[in-house]
């Protein structure tokens, strides 16, 4: 039966029906339409079932706070449950079906938990199942896994896209209602990069749909006229259906943007998850009308006020033909005017207040509205349907007076700031006791980096809830961040009288009407449930949440939480703010793990980093190796050649001649400020304050725990400045690292970190012929005795601005040439025909490391695997003598750090010249405990070696470097073994001799 109104509906376009189908009925609804005003409008009341007892459960709220309206949208691929039909816009052709059910809506068999519910009391579980063990695994674990969750998940891969957006403002404003209209405005004016938020389609809020007079004129005209100014400025960026969901630190926050979800037909990506950067965040996000609790407050036809309101004046949905309004407060009066405006009968507006007044109190009576004052209800009549309620005193025990027929109940409890994003990041509440509700704490705001406030609240969010305290709020706000002035809208708003708190109805109400009295909808927690816990010795609001499930449902105790936690104070005989909240985490509301993963999925789990060379790779044919985020090219194999004679060319002309390595994915993260250098000395193990500018210096990072985690070539800038260049793999890590520390241990160091690995393209010149190429080119003294090993030079070679570092990770005469990144095409190709003469010849990813184990160089993620230290790899001698402490010290002192037994690097070679397998361990004499061969060593990296002709490795051994010449075995995974001699580590020009010529 259709409760669709003849006339008004603001939101709606009656001249564009829509179809869509719930549980597989076809229905009718129009453009403009939410999931939740459709189903209303085709008199389907009963939407769902609550999770613990199968109760019936309808409509409650219209917008994000809906506990009760979660229903499967979509068929295939695009299934996905839990998506509130309140916030669902309507399209043509959608599909919904209810959940959590068997085997229907209407016959639920889980309905039976209802009458054992004397038997399931919170914290049923925690008792119930512990003993027997048993009886757990076998009998109640298999039970609660098939009945746990609401919607089931869906088995098919997502079609859909998403994606991630950067944006960088001065000022985010959330919420689109009058307050961040104003805010906006203020802030635009003032020329401020503004970004704007709102998470519904439309802007203005309550204002529009309450009929509140701005200016002259009504809330609408003043909301588009305020939305066509902002649209005409430059610097300020309008979103609707884009939800605030968390605010973190250093003005980092995160919004959701629903893209295509209200369309038929969708291109592009579906939902976007925004990062923002921004100097300040306002928010104006309103307030939330809170439930009262009385028995049989769930029953289907039992509504918010405020929701009965919008889906009257919003969509011309009548929830009911014959509504009982229940209050403590004016505001619900405006429910119950709009009622009656639109032809639909007040059976009674209960108010709970002995004797209320206001202006909104005044003109109910004047219209001739049934107005029960000092009153309440004692219990709500019927099953699936709201059919009528018992009125009784409030301030009795429940004694009926008498009984009022009635279709849908509408009840205001009084209203909440949403201040989710005020708490995110640390901003403290206050306890408003006249208006019954926390606020945010003025002098206790969320800090920013300058130790200011870094968040604003204003409008409703703050506290105020009349249109010209909204107003005025947000102006004065703006000009506190602004520092300009603006003329404050003028309001016009109805007197009002007092709200009276009230979290029982009735006040004294006896235990059998307590026990239904629901305050967590979702999840079947009564106000008994709540005192239970507090007579059972759950005194924090935290662990009274665990134990009884109070605001774990999807929408995070949003209706349920001040009302659960007045009844836990009330318990426990103490004051609201005493008992205080539980914790406000983002999101706001649930976002879609799609958004969150971004482009993230199939074969791009991340995005693939490219080099200023990659496309010249790529035309050469290049086999590619995945190395940290990056492709680097492991070789450039040519017509007929197997990946292994490619390498071993290039190593074998790098040796001889000349080879081009691009070297641009090496981590590179600037290091500056007037403690940089002991900044710079905690981090390494050896020494870096001392280095000179213009020179370079290995260096070794360690984690807490004190094993090797990085390794690279530190170069002095200037004498606040060091440029670290850290593994391919470890640059975001290592700059995560850095951060860490600066932020946590060494906060009040004067030490900024920038990772600039992709500003640069950076060149690897390497073998005998390096010097001459770069000379061809000219611009720059390359000459031995001008420019020595580990000295770096800016300057010009070719006419390409460079830095120049004589370094080397081959053993050959080598250059490291940087170039800003937009030159580094231009500067290889450059090269390349520079090299003609000389041979010149690119080489990949395994040519180097080859390269760098014939030096016996170590290799982070080979040699190293997140349990060797320094010393393991003979590397004392970059570990400082002069300095007290760095990252790791300490650590490396325990004695498991220190035991001699630890296994140490060698350099192994097969006695027949063959390869040592990958992985291979070093057999020792005897059988451990599982049967198997003991161990004295394992290989690290195992090699051909093209220069020298036979297998080369290096690998940690027990004692290895005092058993030089001695000859053990390997396993192999066949089972058989190969000898191998324990060698020196340096197996190619121990002297150094090519790379210093």
């Amino acid at each position: 039966m259709s409760t669709r109104l003849a006339t008004g509906g603001r939101l709606i376009d009656r001249k564009r029906p829509v179809e869509f189908t719930f549980n597989g009925r076809r229905m009718r609804g129009f453009a403009g339409d939410t999931l939740a005003s459709a189903l209303l409008g085709a008199g389907q009341s009963l939407v769902g079932r609550s999770f613990k007892y199968h109760r019936p459960r309808g409509i409650v709220a219209s917008g994000a706070e809906e506990p009760n309206a979660l229903v499967n949208l979509g068929k295939g691929p695009r299934f996905e449950p839990n998506q509130r039909a309140t916030t669902q816009e309507l399209y043509a052709g959608l599909s919904a079906t209810s959940q959590n059910h068997w085997p229907s809506l209407d016959f639920d068999v889980g309905a039976i938990n209802a009458a054992l519910s004397r038997f399931l009391p919170a914290g049923f579980y925690y008792k119930m199942f512990m003993h027997p063990r048993s009886f757990w695994k076998h009998v109640y674990e298999p039970f609660i896994r098939q009945s746990a969750g609401l919607g089931k998940a869906p088995k098919d891969a997502d079609p859909d896209t998403y994606e991630h957006f950067y944006a960088h403002v001065d000022l985010l404003v959330v919420g689109g209602g009058i307050a961040g209209l104003q805010a906006a405005l203020q802030a635009g004016r003032a020329g401020k990069r503004v970004l704007l938020v709102e998470q519904t389609a439309h802007w203005g809020g309550r204002a529009v749909t309450d009929g509140a007079r701005i200016d002259g004129t009504s809330a609408d005209e003043w909301v588009k006229s305020a939305v066509q100014a902002l649209e005409h400025m430059e610097n300020v960026t309008l979103r609707t259906r884009c939800m605030g969901a968390g605010v973190y630190d250093h003005g980092y926050v995160t919004a959701y943007e629903r893209l295509t979800d209200h369309l038929s037909e969708t291109e592009g990506p579906r939902h976007r998850l925004w990062r923002i950067r921004t100097e300040h965040t306002v928010v104006a996000t309103g307030a939330l009308e809170r439930p009262l609790s009385f028995a049989g407050n769930d029953i289907p036809g039992v509504m918010l006020a405020s929701a009965v309101r919008d889906y009257i004046t919003d969509w011309a949905v009548s929830p009911g033909d014959r509504t009982v309004v229940v209050t403590n407060n004016d505001d619900a009066y405006r429910t119950a005017l709009a009622i009656h405006e639109a032809g639909l009968q007040v059976a009674a507006i209960v108010d709970a207040r002995p004797a209320p007044e206001g202006a909104l109190v005044t003109r109910a009576r004047e219209l001739g509205l049934p107005v029960l004052t000092g009153k309440g209800i004692a219990k709500v009549k019927g099953g699936k349907q709201v059919e009528g309620v018992a009125i009784c005193a409030q301030a009795g025990e429940g004694s009926v007076l008498q009984e009022i027929p009635c279709d849908c109940v509408a009840m205001s409890g009084g209203w909440s700031p949403v201040v989710h994003l005020w708490s995110h990041t640390g901003g403290k509440l206050i306890w408003d006791a006249e208006r019954a509700f926390f606020r945010p704490d003025p002098d206790r705001p969320p800090l920013g980096a300058d130790g200011g406030a870094a968040v604003t609240c204003i409008g409703a969010a703050n506290g105020h809830l009349r249109t010209g305290e909204i107003l005025s709020d947000a102006q004065a706000a703006l000009e506190r961040l602004s520092g300009e002035a603006g003329a404050v809208p003028a309001a016009e708003d109805p007197d009002e009288g007092a709200m009276l708190p009230v979290w029982m109805m009735p006040q004294g109400a006896k235990l059998e009407l307590r026990r239904k009295m629901w305050l967590d909808y979702q999840n079947d927690v009564k106000v008994t449930d709540v005192q239970l816990a507090a007579q059972e010795g759950y005194e924090s609001v935290e662990h009274t949440k665990r134990y009884t499930t109070l605001g774990m449902a999807t929408d995070q105790g949003k209706l349920s939480n001040i009302n659960g936690l007045a009844t836990l104070a009330q318990a426990l005989g103490e004051d609201i703010p005493q008992v205080g909240t539980t914790t406000f985490r983002p999101p706001y509301t649930p976002i879609s793990m799609g958004s969150i993963a971004g482009e993230a999925r199939g074969e791009l789990f991340q995005p693939i980093r490219k080099t200023p060379i990659h496309d010249w790779h790529e035309a050469q044919g290049a086999y590619w190796e995945p190395v940290g985020h990056w492709r680097r090219p492991y070789c450039f194999p040519r017509q007929g050649e197997s990946h292994e004679e490619a390498v071993a060319r290039e190593v074998k002309n790098t040796r001889q001649g000349l080879g081009l390595l691009d070297a641009s994915t090496l981590g590179k993260i600037i290091v500056k400020g007037p403690d940089a250098g002991r900044f710079m000395d905690m981090l390494y193990t050896n020494m870096m304050s001392t280095l000179k500018p213009g020179r370079c210096r290995y260096g070794l990072m360690c984690s807490e725990n004190g094993f090797l985690s990085d390794d690279g070539v530190v170069a002095r800038i200037d004498e606040e400045t060091w440029l670290c260049h850290t593994t391919t793999g470890g640059a975001d890590r290592i700059h995560a690292h850095m951060e860490e520390f600066l932020q946590t241990e060494w906060w009040d160091w004067k030490v900024y970190t920038a990772n600039v690995t992709e500003q640069w393209a950076q060149i690897g010149v390497v073998g005998p012929k390096s010097r001459a190429v770069l000379e061809k080119l000219g611009g720059m003294d390359l000459s031995a005795d001008t420019f020595k090993f580990m000295d770096w030079q800016d300057g010009t070679l070719g006419g390409f601005p460079v830095r120049v570092f004589r370094i080397s990770f081959s053993g050959e005469l080598s250059f490291e040439v940087a170039t800003p990144a937009g030159q580094g095409r231009a500067l290889w190709d450059a090269l390349l025909e520079a090299g003609a003469e000389f041979g010149v010849m690119p080489y990949g990813t395994e040519a180097l490391h080859i390269m760098r184990a014939e030096k016996g160089f170590i290799m982070i993620g080979d040699e190293t695997d997140g349990t060797v230290i320094p010393q393991d790899l003979g590397l004392d001698w970059a570990i400082s003598k002069k300095k007290d402490d760095y990252i790791g010290k300490r650590a490396q002192d325990r004695s498991h750090m220190t035991d001699p037994g630890r296994w140490k690097l060698v350099g192994l070679e097969t006695t027949d010249g063959s390869v040592i397998p990958d992985g291979s361990y070093a057999v020792a004499e005897g059988t451990n405990a599982n049967g198997q061969r003991n161990t004295q060593g394992r290989v690290t990296s195992t090699y051909h070696s093209p220069t020298l002709d036979r297998g080369i490795a290096m690998g940690l051994v027990l004692h290895g470097p005092d058993r030089m010449g001695e000859v053990i075995e390997f396993n192999k995974v066949d089972g058989t073994t190969v000898a191998a001699k324990i060698v020196s580590p340096v197996f190619f020009d121990p002297d150094g001799e090519k790379q210093n010529v």
